[in-house]
């Protein structure tokens, strides 16, 4: 009887599977399912089916998660074989950041060691930087022609004997300059010998500028001493003047000054002031293609000058510690003001002050791409502001104009180093 009904039962099983869809699955078999008696036997038969689908989902889906973490670990594994490379390249490249910074002889502020709003170095490559050295012994020689329509005015046998004495050393230097131009073509000698031979160089041309200025002192006697001009030929990290007095505590100022320049972009700086702890106390600076500022405690504000046309143009700059306020005039004109630069703060003492050079740190930290380039003279410093009318009559060069009564222009308040030269000032015999 059972037996008969369980017979019964697989029977209708296989018409429900055979009915339920026509496609053809080759030969098949059979499975007997134990029902109850009054369930619906087609029914159970398909919830059997899902049951075995559902399964096979769940196997597949285990066996890709087992492949996903298997790739996620070899994953893991290659990320970490990367960074230990990486950590290794960045290791080697500061290594060598610092030889290079070593070889060079580069003095710049560390972190921490106070602000530098100025932007990054750049270093000259040395073929550019033998290239100014060969401008720089130029400009000595060009100096020298003039020493000699000096010296056949008024003949002098140790004038003669020192000029051909200064003659045969630039002659010197420049086939020095020759033959490191030649070794660098044909790419020989690394960055030690490249330093060691712009060292020597420079050396050389320290020493010969000293020699020419005693020469040029005989001329010096003939002339006032405001009557001069400061030139600054190149851009470079070596040629600078510095005022031998520093600046009192000043809770106001104005600065003014004639400059030349056709230097592009950006003439540069005309002058920086720093303090212990501020490199930045008070720079004036056109850095690039930004316009001129004026920098005061390290807050700045854009001043309306261009002069960058070789004319020659008179600049002055007034600011007061009550709010901040400032003025800058070109040509004797105001041509704009502001206020809230740096209020109540006063310009600090015991600081140094710096023709043609930015400074980083206190006296040095020079970057050549921030050097002034032009000329440079009547630099006049006061404790506070001038009125309009005096800031004219220094614009024309006025029998009434003023004098600085904190840095005043003589020749006896300026040392200068690396090539810098004077010459007869011309500015105000142009107007005149």
């Amino acid at each position: 009887m059972l037996a008969g009904r369980a017979a019964r039962t697989c029977a209708l099983l296989a018409l429900c599977l055979l009915g339920s869809g026509a496609q053809d699955f080759g030969p098949t078999r059979f499975i007997c399912t134990s029902v109850p008696v009054d369930a619906d036997m087609c029914a159970a038969s398909v919830a059997a089916g899902g049951a075995e689908e559902l399964r096979s989902n769940v196997l597949q889906l285990r066996e890709t998660v087992l492949q996903q973490k298997e790739t996620i670990l070899s994953q893991k594994e290659t990320i970490r074989e990367l960074t230990t490379k990486l950590g290794r390249c960045e290791s080697q490249s500061t290594l060598d950041a610092s030889a290079g910074e070593a070889r060079t002889g580069g003095g710049r502020k560390q972190p921490g060691s106070g602000k530098n709003t100025m932007g990054d170095l750049s270093r000259t490559p040395a073929a550019e930087t033998l290239s100014q050295l060969g401008q720089t012994l130029q400009s000595l020689k060009t100096r020298l022609e003039n020493l000699e329509q000096y010296s056949r005015l008024n003949s002098s046998s140790q004038t003669n004997s020192l000029k051909d004495l200064l003659q045969s050393k630039i002659d010197d230097l420049e086939r020095q300059v020759l033959s490191r131009v030649n070794t660098l073509e044909e790419g020989k000698g690394g960055p030690r010998n490249d330093t060691e031979e712009r060292v020597k160089i420079e050396s050389a041309l320290t020493s010969l500028h000293q020699r020419i200025s005693e020469l040029e002192k005989g001329q010096k006697d003939n002339r006032p001493g405001d009557k001069f001009q400061l030139t600054f030929p190149l851009r470079t990290n070596y040629m600078y003047a510095k005022v031998k007095k520093s600046l009192p505590e000043m809770y106001a100022f104005t600065v003014c000054m004639w400059l030349k320049s056709s230097a592009a972009p950006g003439v540069g700086t005309p002058f920086s002031y720093a303090v212990p702890g501020q490199a930045n106390e008070l720079v004036l600076i056109e850095w690039g293609n930004n316009p001129m500022e004026i920098l005061i405690n390290d807050k700045v504000a854009k001043l309306p000058f261009v002069i960058n046309d070789g004319k020659w143009h008179h600049i002055c700059i007034t600011w007061t510690t009550r709010d901040g306020v400032w003025e800058a005039y070109q040509d004797g004109t105001q041509g704009g003001n502001g206020e809230n630069l740096a209020p109540y703060h006063p310009i600090k003492p015991q600081g140094v002050l710096v023709l043609g050079q930015e400074q980083d740190t206190l006296g040095g930290g020079f970057d050549a791409t921030q050097a002034f380039v032009g000329e440079l003279a009547h630099f006049n410093i006061w404790d506070r502001k001038l009125t309009p009318g005096e800031v004219y009559n220094l614009a024309t060069c006025s029998t009434k104009a003023l004098s600085g009564n904190v840095i005043a222009w003589a020749e006896s308040h300026i040392e200068i180093y690396g090539g810098a030269t004077k010459w007869t000032f011309e500015a105000c015999r142009q107007i005149n």
